[in-house]
C-alpha cells in the first residue's frame, strides 16, 4: 500500500465499498423476495472498481454508467434513502420514481445515468467531456462499461473522438470476465480490451479490479493526465461479479463453476482490503465492524422511507419527457 495515501482516503475507500455491498446484498434480496419490482443487476464483488475511480471525482466532475450502475452511484455520493425510494417506484426517487434500477441518475453529483443499453454510455461521456474542454474546465468524464461493451461500435467511436480531440476523458472497462453470460474468451480474441487504446492513440492500462488502491492509483494517473489536457485513457479493471447476470439466486444457468466464484471470492476486494488496514493499524477489525452495522441501520432507515413514500401521481407522467 502507497505511503502516499492519507489515513483519510483509505478509511474513505473503505467507506464507499461498505455502503455499496450493503445496498447491493440487501437490494438484491428484495427484488427476490418480490418487494422490489423488475430486475436488478448487483455490484457485488466489483466495488474496488468504482470506489477507486470516484475517490478522484469531485461532484462537478461527470460519470457514465451502465445496467450494473448502483455501485456507481452510491460511490458517487449517492444517497440510500433516496436510491431505494428509486427502486420502488417512489416520487421521492432520484428519477421521481420514474427511472428505476437501470435509468437512474443524479445531475447535482454529475452521475448521468445508469444505462438499460449496452455501450449507450461512452458517447454521453465523450459529450460530457467535449463540453468540459469547449468551457475551458478541468473536470473529467468518466464512462463505465464491461467487456462486452466494448465490442459496440458506440464504444469505438467514442474512444476514435476522444482520442483525436484529446479529450479529458476516462475509459473505465470493468471487465468480469463475462458479456451477460458469455465468457470473454467466446466473444473477443483479446485478453485484455486495455489492448486496443494504442489503436486509438491513447495509453490502456490494466489493473487488478478486486484491489482498490490498485485501481486509486491507476485511476488517479488517468484522470491526472485528463485534468492536465493530455487526452483520454483506456483503464481496463479485472473484476468479477458474484451473483448472476441479474438478481441474487440467478435463473440456474450452468455458464460458470461454484469453483470459479469461490477462487474470485478468495480476493473478496473489501476482506483485502480491511485485512491491509488492521495490518497496518489503520482500522481495527472491531472499526470495520462498526462500519459495516452503521450502514446497515443506514439501509434499513433507507427503506423505511422508500416505503413511507408516495407513488407518483398518474398526472405527473408527461413531466421531465423531452421526447
Amino acid at each position: 500500500m502507497s505511503d502516499d495515501i492519507s489515513n483519510e482516503t483509505l478509511l474513505d475507500l473503505h467507506q464507499r465499498m461498505v455502503r455499496i455491498r450493503h445496498f447491493e446484498e440487501t437490494a438484491g434480496k428484495m427484488m427476490e423476495d418480490g418487494k422490489i419490482p423488475g430486475a436488478l443487476h448487483l455490484y457485488v464483488g466489483e466495488e474496488a472498481v468504482a470506489s477507486g475511480v470516484m475517490a478522484h471525482l469531485s461532484n462537478q466532475d461527470q460519470i457514465t454508467s451502465t445496467h450494473r450502475g448502483h455501485g456507481h452511484l452510491i460511490a458517487k455520493g449517492g444517497e440510500f434513502d433516496r436510491m431505494f425510494a428509486e427502486l420502488y417506484g417512489r416520487a421521492t426517487g432520484y428519477c421521481k420514481g420514474k427511472g428505476g434500477s437501470m435509468h437512474i441518475s443524479n445531475m447535482d453529483l454529475g452521475m448521468l445515468g445508469a444505462n438499460g443499453i449496452v455501450g449507450g454510455g461512452p458517447p454521453i461521456a465523450m459529450g460530457a467531456a467535449f463540453s468540459n474542454k469547449f468551457r475551458k474546465t478541468d473536470n473529467v468524464a468518466c464512462c463505465f462499461f464491461g467487456d462486452g461493451a466494448s465490442n459496440e461500435g458506440s464504444f469505438h467511436e467514442a474512444a476514435n473522438m476522444a482520442a483525436l480531440y484529446k479529450l479529458p476523458a476516462i475509459f473505465v472497462c470493468e471487465n468480469n470476465g463475462y458479456g451477460e453470460y458469455t465468457p470473454q474468451a467466446n466473444h473477443q480474441a483479446i485478453v485484455d480490451v486495455a489492448d486496443r487504446a494504442p489503436g486509438y492513440g491513447m495509453p490502456g492500462v490494466v489493473v487488478d479490479g478486486m484491489d482498490v488502491i490498485a485501481v486509486y492509483e491507476a485511476a488517479g494517473e488517468a484522470i491526472a493526465r485528463a485534468r492536465a489536457g493530455e487526452g483520454p485513457t483506456l483503464l481496463e479493471c479485472k473484476t468479477y461479479r458474484y451473483y448472476d447476470h441479474v438478481g441474487v439466486r440467478g435463473m440456474g444457468l450452468s455458464y460458470r463453476t461454484d469453483e470459479e466464484v469461490e477462487e474470485w471470492q478468495k480476493k473478496d476486494p473489501i476482506d483485502q482490503f480491511e485485512a491491509r488496514l488492521a495490518e497496518q493499524e489503520v482500522l481495527s477489525v472491531e472499526a470495520a465492524e462498526a462500519v459495516h452495522v452503521d450502514v446497515k441501520e443506514q439501509i434499513e432507515a433507507a427503506i423505511k422511507f422508500a416505503e413511507d413514500s408516495p407513488y407518483p401521481d398518474p398526472e405527473a407522467i408527461l413531466e421531465d419527457v423531452y421526447a
